[in-house]
């Protein structure tokens, strides 16, 4: 079943994501939580074609799926695009395993207008070179995601960091999760999770008891990221200080690729006696690591925490002593998952939950610098999964 466009206008950007169960095929969208990488292993770095986890050889005695190679896949990066050694890199991994896997034809693009305004003609682009499955990577793809969904019933669609919405002709806005397109599949991770593992790193290797946090752009879901990471800190060590700042607020999103500012706000927060800042702020937070690299040369060490890859792999080799672990949000799984379901007729528009229970969000040990503390970090980890603790989505 197709959804009639003419029972919808203009598309309400809503951002988080909701979680409603329902039988397939009815109405409303099934959400899942769906299996990834370990999060007990790090994210392969943008050079890499593999995640850990995600594999196609077929359980002993079953047959493999079958595809056709050559299918048309295409991706549309966030704000910085392939190369930000963060977010983009890590959805980058997927496509580019998948082309491994699967011999899928990539067609990949980036937003350049501050603005916005070059999205839907560039997702309009790609749906014209044929690109029957296209992946918007970002929040800030979910409007032209949404009514490129109705407008072309034929493509199928996936979106991370968001739920596809709409609004009905009463003027009344509603998710994809309350009415269903049979075309799009929402990708959205528990980011809360992970950094409120790396938070609990911070408060058990901060000397100074006094750590920071930077965020890229003040939205609601870089605060799942500041939630997360106070409440990990304050769980150690309810007197430890957290310094937070945001480099830009909506509509302003350049706060995700201006490694100055980042390195700015980092130094500021070094010379006021932080010794651990963490970046949620995408291609910014290189500048968080050259800032802890410049402030340690003056005799007190410092730290940063990298976001969504493991950023030890990512940053450079003289600055990889300054990265203490990441919080690691396995968008590469995500992407390659939706490119094999495709592929082998198997898509589905339902909304894909990828937290820790479900290995979609971690933190990486990559350099060895957490592995005196790293039974503690577990014993937290353990306690989410269990339900013992519950971590907070918004400051």
């Amino acid at each position: 079943m197709r959804r009639n466009r003419r029972m919808y206008a203009a598309v309400a950007v809503l951002t988080g994501f909701s979680m409603v169960s329902a039988a397939c095929g009815s109405s409303t969208k099934t959400t899942t939580n769906t299996t990834g990488a370990s999060a007990q292993t790090t994210a392969p770095s943008s050079q890499t074609t593999a995640a850990a986890a995600v594999t196609t050889a077929p359980a002993s005695g079953t047959t493999a799926p079958t595809f056709e190679k050559g299918q048309k896949i295409g991706l549309l990066y966030d704000i910085t695009g392939r190369g930000d050694k963060s977010f983009n890199d890590a959805a980058a991994v997927g496509i580019d395993k998948a082309k491994a896997d699967f011999g899928v034809v990539g067609a990949e693009s980036t937003p350049t207008a501050p603005d916005g305004s070059d999205r839907k003609d560039r997702l309009e682009t790609i749906v014209a070179g044929g690109n029957k499955l296209v992946i918007g990577v970002g929040f800030l793809w979910q409007p032209a995601i949404s009514n490129a969904s109705q407008d072309h019933p034929d493509v199928s669609f996936g979106l991370v960091d968001d739920v596809a919405a709409y609004v009905g002709p009463d003027g009344k806005a509603f998710t994809a999760d309350d009415v269903t397109p049979t075309n799009v599949r929402d990708m959205t991770f528990a980011e809360e999770q992970g950094s409120y593992l790396v938070g609990v790193a911070a408060a058990l290797k901060t000397k100074a008891k006094k750590v920071g946090f930077i965020g890229g752009v003040q939205t609601s879901l870089i605060q799942k990221f500041e939630a997360g990471f106070v409440a990990g800190v304050k769980s150690v060590d309810p007197a430890i200080t957290v310094d937070i700042k945001y480099i830009t607020q909506p509509p302003d999103f350049t706060g995700f690729n201006n490694a100055a500012k980042g390195k700015e706000i980092a130094n500021a927060m070094y010379g006021a006696g932080e010794d651990i800042v963490y970046a949620a702020a995408g291609a910014s937070g290189t500048g968080m690591f050259q800032a802890a690299k410049e402030y340690s040369a003056k005799g007190t060490k410092v730290w940063g925490i990298g976001v969504d890859s493991d950023q030890y792999n990512t940053v450079g080799a003289d600055l990889q002593q300054y990265v203490l672990t990441s919080m690691v949000k396995h968008v590469e799984v995500a992407v390659y998952e939706i490119i094999r379901d495709f592929v082998q007729g198997k898509f589905t528009a339902d909304h894909k939950i990828y937290d820790l229970k479900a290995d979609g969000v971690g933190y990486a040990t990559s350099g060895g610098f957490v592995d005196d503390i790293k039974d503690k970090i577990d014993a937290a980890q353990a306690d989410i999964i269990s339900g013992k603790v519950t971590v907070p989505t918004k400051p």
